[in-house]
């Protein structure tokens, strides 16, 4: 398995050079990939619909407990093959709807990261490697939307992807740290097991937000759904393999893979169907107030991830499967329709609902899919479509709330789905931009293999028991025996959840028939939007940059001598708040223990540093300033630390020598600070020297037992050959932190030349 998760970022390499030297081959080649996993990946349904499950594990960083596992149960092989198998074939929609794109191999690159990624959300077993896995979705979404970042909007729209679910996924972390460090175990395989647990642990509210927060912004749930119909200014391969069919649905299979973790409780069960149902009608309203057709089919997107996790929330078994059957036949049709809808763009050169109608006769073989996935997205027979909504039917019978939320959303997506399938095919041809003509093989063979796909197993839905089967035994965490039909009878349930299909079906031609009407009431409601989530977003993104202009002009002024007086200021006023309310400072017990020669020496220390205040030449402020580092020196020899001492000799030596040699050229110190700014300086450093004397008094009385001063008293002959500790510390044991800062320094050295060289013109200074 570490091989189907590495080789999408292996083949993303070369992606650009193969593209580069067979244009028109390049997606079908690179297409090979993603096929022959799907192959793989199929060839495990038998044995994970007898519930095997397969496992890889190969160390990565062993002692924080972090491996390279992978757990290939039923639910991760659901999602591996949607996120494969739809892979390939937007791979070769690619080559063909961006024929003529220089970037085309860069859009390649990002898809093939993007699927690895993905591959590695779905099958990891170690939560660590799920979670580095789930940000690179992130990444490589933020690419993707913003490929056409020459505009404004893609732009935008990629930002606000990354930051939302970038902050989702910030807050995921802790949760799944707190998850593993109350389990005992980075791996979820095993954290399964112990749902009752983490159901009766007091961290488990915290856990749950965490992981909610996570799971909601990737899966667009309400208040967070509005970034991923922005997020269609990608171009339709990209909304197809993110927004229909897999990343969008990485929220879900989180919630889906931790049910039997954090699952079963009246905090689950409330947080996930009450924000599901929510977004379910909320997304499935919007996107009858869309004339856009890839606006239309997001803002479905967002009504499907909400009857999921609603389906999820509500926990049972019937339930859990039906979730199951609606992803499956979800990105069948949808990914679909995404591919249809870009089909009709290239086609005819707009995607205005206002601008299309007949289409049919120009576009033939796209009309025959459009038509299947529509019939499917509207639940009706034979489609698998049908299938799923009788399921989810069958499963919300004890809710009647959720019920009545499920038939108006469902109804809602029967008009979105009539205007998409229908309204755009039949009637009478309309002029647009380009004459229309039917899209080229490559558009058409993605887009009619779900579809048929979808009436496929709409027909012999028993076909799919197997590996619904098995995501649902994997979700619920016990076996699952499924048996999906297209004609379950009237008797009890089964005629319950036909007659509610009835229902649906009649109130969706009730507003397909009003849908301008429709329109014009969201026209009414529009003000109310204004003030919906995407604004709360923008008035916060707003504040964000308004603070950050105020913090960089305050603390980050170009002016040198601030950033010091800001850092002093910070480190005494935190470091004495420690200090005062944390440790005792004793007070030395008897000063005149002090011996002639080392008050003398302090003496003279005082006098230079009075000198370095006050005198105007930089000559004598270099003499001060050599005068106290020797005086330091000489401290620590008469406190018994001579490696110490000759090293300080060293660089007081080197110091002067350097800086006589720089200031030599320049003119006498003519200004100084004004009176009040010498006062606060003086102030500032007096606190800075103040809090270094209480710590020295503090931790000189009781030093702390130190490791690394016995390892280096020990190893400074045997490893480096040197008596002097302090030199083996600096030149042997941590050489590269000296080579870094001899370089800042030659570095620095470098500019004071050059600008002791500058020669400017006229009166510039």
């Amino acid at each position: 398995m570490v091989f189907a998760f590495l080789s999408g970022f292996v083949l993303s390499a070369v992606a650009p050079s193969i593209h580069h030297r067979a244009p028109r081959a390049a997606g079908w080649l690179l297409a090979l990939l993603p096929l022959s996993l799907t192959i793989w990946f199929l060839s495990h349904v038998p044995g994970a619909a007898h519930g095997e499950v397969a496992r890889s594990v190969h160390d990565w960083v062993p002692s924080l407990g972090i491996t390279l596992s992978f757990h290939l149960d039923g639910l991760s092989l659901l999602f591996a093959l949607i996120v494969a198998g739809i892979g390939a074939l937007v791979l070769i929609y690619s080559g063909a709807y961006m024929a003529g794109d220089r970037h085309t191999g860069r859009l390649y690159a990002f898809l093939l990261i993007f699927m690895a990624a993905m591959i590695g959300v779905v099958t990891a077993d170690n939560v660590i490697l799920l979670y580095i896995s789930w940000e690179l979705t992130s990444i490589s979404s933020y690419l993707l939307i913003g490929y056409k970042h020459e505009y404004e909007k893609s732009r935008k729209a990629a930002l606000q992807a990354l930051l939302v679910t970038g902050a989702g996924g910030l807050a995921l972390l802790p949760g799944l740290i707190m998850l593993a460090t109350v389990g005992g175990s980075y791996e979820l395989s095993e954290l399964s097991a112990q749902g009752d647990l983490f159901r009766s642990h007091a961290l488990y509210v915290p856990i749950l937000l965490c992981v909610l927060a996570g799971a909601f912004t990737k899966s667009a749930q309400v208040p967070f759904h509005f970034w991923l119909p922005s997020a269609m200014e990608a171009p339709t391969p990209i909304s197809t393999y993110l927004h229909s069919a897999t990343m969008v649905k990485a929220g879900v299979f989180l919630l889906m893979r931790l049910t039997p973790v954090l699952g079963g409780t009246e905090a689950w069960t409330a947080a996930l169907t009450t924000f599901g149902a929510t977004t379910m009608v909320v997304g499935a309203w919007l996107g009858t107030q869309q004339t856009d057709l890839k606006r239309i089919l997001a803002f479905t997107t967002v009504m499907a991830l909400g009857a999921m996790t609603m389906l999820v929330g509500v926990g049972s078994p019937v339930a859990l499967e039906a979730a199951m059957v609606f992803l499956l036949a979800h990105a069948l049709y949808k990914g679909s329709l995404f591919m249809v809808v870009g089909a009709i763009d290239h086609g005819t050169g707009t995607r205005e609902i206002t601008a299309l109608s007949g289409l049919r006769r120009a576009m033939p073989v796209t009309a025959w899919a459009a038509g299947l996935a529509a019939l499917s997205t509207a639940g009706l027979v034979p489609l698998f479509g049908f299938v799923a909504k009788e399921t989810a039917y069958t499963s919300l019978l004890g809710a009647p709330a959720l019920v009545v939320a499920a038939v108006v959303a469902n109804a809602c997506v029967f008009l979105s789905a009539g205007v998409v399938g229908y309204q755009t095919f039949f009637g009478e041809p309309r002029e647009t931009p380009h004459h229309p003509h039917e899209a080229p093989p490559a558009m058409w063979i993605g887009p009619m293999l779900l579809a048929s796909l979808g009436l496929l197993l709409g027909v012999a839905p028993a076909l799919a028991d197997g590996l619904i089967g098995a995501a649902a035994s994997a979700s619920l965490g016990a076996p699952r025996d499924t048996h999906l039909a297209l004609w379950h009878g009237l008797e009890g349930d089964a005629g319950a959840a036909l007659a509610l299909s009835a229902t649906t079906i009649a109130a969706g031609l009730l507003a397909y028939a009003a849908r301008w009407r429709l329109l014009a009431l969201g026209a009414v409601l529009r003000h109310a939007y204004a003030f919906g989530p995407e604004r709360w977003y923008e008035w916060t993104l707003a504040g964000l940059m308004a603070s950050a202009r105020w913090q960089t002009k305050v603390l980050q002024n170009g002016y040198l001598r601030f950033y010091i007086l800001t850092a002093v200021l910070v480190t005494v006023v935190f470091g004495g708040y420690v200090i005062a309310t944390a440790v005792a400072v004793p007070v030395p017990a008897d000063l005149a223990d002090a011996r002639f020669h080392e008050v003398l020496l302090l003496l003279i220390m005082l006098a230079a540093t009075w000198k370095l205040l006050h005198t105007e030449s930089r000559f004598v402020a270099i003499v001060a300033l050599g005068v106290i580092g020797y005086g330091v020196a000489l401290l620590f020899l008469f406190f018994g630390a001579p490696d110490l001492a000759m090293t300080q000799f060293a660089i007081e030596t080197l110091g002067v020598v350097l800086f006589v040699l720089v200031l030599y050229r320049m003119p006498e110190l003519a200004r100084r600070s004004p009176a009040v700014a010498r006062a606060r300086d003086a102030a500032v450093a007096l606190g800075l020297g103040g809090l270094v004397t209480v710590i020295l008094l503090a931790t000189t009385p009781d030093p702390s037992p130190s490791r690394l001063s016995t390892f280096f008293a020990e190893e400074s002959v045997p490893s480096a050959f040197g008596r002097n500790i302090v030199n083996v510390i600096l030149v042997d044991f941590r050489g590269l932190d000296t080579l870094g800062e001899i370089t800042v320094l030659a570095i620095a050295a470098l500019g004071v030349y050059a600008l002791l060289k500058l020669r400017l013109h006229g009166g510039e200074s």
